[in-house]
């Protein structure tokens, strides 16, 4: 409960960050090219970590990884509420410090993830892993709605006031992680090529896990229009800073929805079915969400995607954790954040860069088209993946 109280306290405070620096970015430059570029510089840093960061998360205490990933989360949001007084003092912009802290914020999100990741599985007994899941995905889905919110409203008061804000509830989370007892002492790791690649080769053999990041990665880095918010809410709904805070909390709302559902009736059989299922809804969701011009229908179909999307992930963490064993969750959770930052910040660098190209409604119609050819691709190339039928199997 310490690790799921944390989550809710990061995860809100993470979300009205980037609603902050989306809406500072976009004010500042009006540059689709510019808000694609802050996803990059997220990126970047995760993948160049993903190794380094899986070997510390499996022989250090994830607890306490996960809680100095947060501390320094409310330095950058200490950093950015001070911004105008270090532009006085120093000859970077607003917009190359929004650039340099998107940089530390990816390279202290390729130790959180996996260190979270990992750190579930160990509190909870297997059997109850999909219920744990998605009771912990409802939290985290109730700050993913609250926070754009909250970020998009307290933005009116200005961008210094919703860092100040996120700076506390990083503090907030960092002491609660330090709470946490220590459930499995790490194991005593070398430090050489062999033990920082382990991860790489056994999701290379892998093929339920294989498949199951990857699909991730290809549907969300194609149908994700995320960082296209600003603009849609801008320049085609006609709305304000507020209006963008309830388009980036309408998908956390039906994840919401979908994940109490989850915890109360877990999936237990044809999860691979399902899975591909998911994932074909999300991408029409999309196609929909491209072509409104209203904003009820806007957030209604970014429910529908929230809904899908939570169905895929608690299918597909699940099926990561269990069919890894815990002294190397952290380093298959390592290569799996690889593939969610790609899904969700070059999935934005690439929103943006074909925005600028083919405009923000061409971009996003294109990307639920090619969500849509994933998902076939998918289903023929990883067979025992869409056959899938329970997710928690018996012991061998």
């Amino acid at each position: 409960m310490r690790l799921w109280w944390a989550r809710i306290a990061g995860v809100s405070a993470g979300q009205m960050l980037m609603v902050a620096v989306g809406w500072q970015m976009y004010d500042l430059t009006a540059s689709a090219w510019d808000l694609g570029l802050v996803g990059l510089l997220q990126f970047i840093p995760a993948v160049a970590l993903a190794l380094v960061a899986g070997h510390v998360v499996d022989r250090s205490d994830r607890a306490r990884v996960v809680a100095l990933c947060l501390g320094v989360q409310a330095a950058v949001a200490v950093a950015l509420t001070a911004a105008p007084l270090l532009e006085q003092f120093t000859a970077l912009s607003q917009r190359g410090l929004l650039l340099a802290l998107s940089v530390v914020l990816g390279s202290v999100r390729a130790f959180q993830m996996p260190a979270q990741q990992a750190l579930v599985a160990q509190l909870v007994p297997s059997a109850l892993l999909p219920r744990a899941m998605a009771f912990s995905s409802a939290g985290l889905q109730s700050a993913i709605i609250a926070g754009p919110a909250l970020g998009g409203f307290i933005y009116v008061a200005g961008a210094a006031a919703v860092y100040g804000c996120c700076a506390v509830l990083f503090v907030v989370a960092a002491l609660l992680c330090l709470r946490i007892g220590r459930a499995i002492a790490p194991p005593r790791l070398p430090t050489n090529l062999h033990t920082l690649l382990a991860g790489v080769r056994y999701v290379r053999a892998n093929k339920v896990v294989l498949g199951a990041i990857s699909l991730d990665l290809f549907a969300v880095l194609f149908g994700g229009a995320t960082a296209l918010l600003p603009i849609f809410a801008k320049d085609i709904l006609h709305v304000g800073p507020w209006g963008l805070g309830l388009l980036r909390g309408a998908p956390a709302l039906g994840a919401l929805a979908m994940s109490v559902l989850l915890a109360r009736r877990p999936i237990m059989r044809r999860a691979g079915a399902r899975l591909f299922g998911a994932i074909g809804v999300y991408a029409l969701a999309t196609l929909l969400f491209a072509a409104s011009t209203s904003l009820l229908l806007s957030m209604a179909a970014l429910l529908v995607t929230g809904a899908a999307d939570m169905v895929s992930i608690v299918v597909r963490q699940t099926l990561v954790q269990l069919e890894t064993p815990d002294a190397m969750r952290g380093r298959v959770s390592a290569v799996s954040s690889v593939f969610i930052g790609a899904s969700n910040q070059l999935g934005e660098f690439e929103s943006g860069a074909t925005a600028a190209l083919l405009g923000p409604v061409g971009s996003v119609l294109l990307g639920g088209a090619g969500t849509l050819l994933v998902v076939a691709l998918w289903w023929r190339g990883f067979p025992a993946l869409a056959r899938r039928d329970a997710l928690v199997q018996a012991p061998r």
